[in-house]
């Protein structure tokens, strides 16, 4: 159904009109992703006009409002039949940024600071040409600062900003705010090759015979290991999202911080076995962040792992490593860490939950033989 555009007036006690266009049914604006019912034009009229002066601004009032009216009918009108709104090159491009990233991964806020020090607040949709894309290419490659500690940006992290942009790009081509998909016309920035840290299987034996400060910090260290979890996801975890599985197997169901979807991931009850007595509520309490830095290097050392630099998010690379060491094949390792960016996982697979459980079944073997567990072990309340 075709969305009807009328002028509208709303009579105010203090003798004047106030104008404003309603849309029926409302609209969905693609450049402020909001669904508008009417718009306040922030013009008014004298209801009852006396003065000349009165009825010369009314009259000079409704042209105008009449003028913007026509421009909406338009506008909606492309937008409803595909076309290109010519207006739109007028349009605030960064404000357009800051709608999409809205709610996003932290990276787009990353990247629109970026661009925003690029453009120096001001950018039009008209500005944006191939041109104009080739140049921030160049401003991410060789003149952007990281914001946090002041250093020149390194290439992976100009890559992920300027896969952002281009990710954006399209989204304004689909939009019908852009011409043309400006990505055809420039090449992306490639990611810089580097030596991820992980444990050898040898350095998970020797890490988890070693005692660590604190007992919640092992415990969701450790199913950590089992699942390959990020620090977000393994933070936020309830008992709510420890379900059964069709199959009478246990499996994690919950929207995954960094890509903002529900994924279902497969446990055993090895791994359940760390997370303790089932209860409600969040699984691993009396854990907090600050755990994550010196009490965990001292537990690292402690194990007499020096030779590498491992963070807590290092275990996360140590489960996909161990995976793919025992044979798993390396798109069911990335649908069970659940990537989503294709410049991480190279491919973008599904994988059937059987698959997924057989992967964790892997992973689960090498913790049982790491952690010496007894064969009889069983998750306390998870029956």
């Amino acid at each position: 159904m075709a969305t009807k555009v009328k002028l509208d007036k709303h009579y105010l006690k203090n003798g004047t009109t106030t104008l404003y266009i309603a849309y029926y049914p409302p609209f969905y604006d693609k450049r402020t992703r909001r669904t508008i019912k009417s718009e306040n034009l922030n013009l008014f009229l004298y209801t009852h006009p006396k003065t000349k002066v009165e009825k010369d601004h009314n009259e000079d009032i409704d042209q105008l409002a009449k003028a913007i009216l026509s421009k909406r009918i338009v506008s909606i009108h492309n937008q409803e039949y595909g076309f290109l709104d010519k207006s739109v090159k007028k349009e605030d491009f960064i404000e357009y940024f800051r709608t999409v990233s809205n709610g996003r991964h932290s990276k787009w806020d990353g990247a629109l600071k970026q661009f925003i020090k690029f453009t120096g607040g001001k950018c039009t949709f008209g500005m944006v040409t191939v041109d104009f894309c080739k140049r921030y290419r160049e401003f991410l490659l060789h003149d952007a600062i990281n914001v946090r500690t002041g250093a020149r940006l390194t290439q992976n992290s100009a890559s992920g900003y300027f896969a952002t942009f281009r990710s954006l790009l399209r989204r304004a081509y689909v939009d019908k705010l852009l011409e043309s998909n400006l990505n055809d016309f420039f090449d992306g920035i490639p990611m810089k090759k580097t030596k991820i840290p992980y444990l050898t299987i040898d350095e998970i034996h020797k890490l988890m015979s070693t005692p660590c400060m604190y007992d919640a910090l092992r415990r969701i260290a450790i199913f950590g290991l089992y699942t390959g979890l990020r620090i977000s996801d393994l933070e936020s975890l309830t008992w709510e999202n420890i379900v059964r599985a069709p199959d009478g197997s246990w499996c994690i169901r919950k929207e995954i911080r960094k890509s903002a979807r529900e994924e279902t991931i497969p446990v055993t009850e090895e791994a359940l076995y760390w997370c303790g007595e089932r209860s409600s509520g969040k699984v691993f309490t009396g854990f907090t962040r600050t755990m994550i830095s010196g009490p965990f290097h001292k537990w690292i050392e402690d194990a007499g792992i020096t030779d590498k630099h491992i963070t807590f998010h290092c275990l996360r690379h140590t489960t996909a490593t161990t995976m793919c060491s025992k044979g798993v094949d390396v798109y069911l390792v990335s649908k069970m860490l659940t990537h989503s960016n294709v410049q991480t996982t190279q491919i973008y697979a599904e994988v059937s939950d059987g698959n997924k459980r057989m992967a964790a079944e892997r992973m689960s073997e090498v913790m049982h033989n790491a952690l010496c567990i007894p064969d009889d072990t069983q998750s306390k309340e998870n029956q």
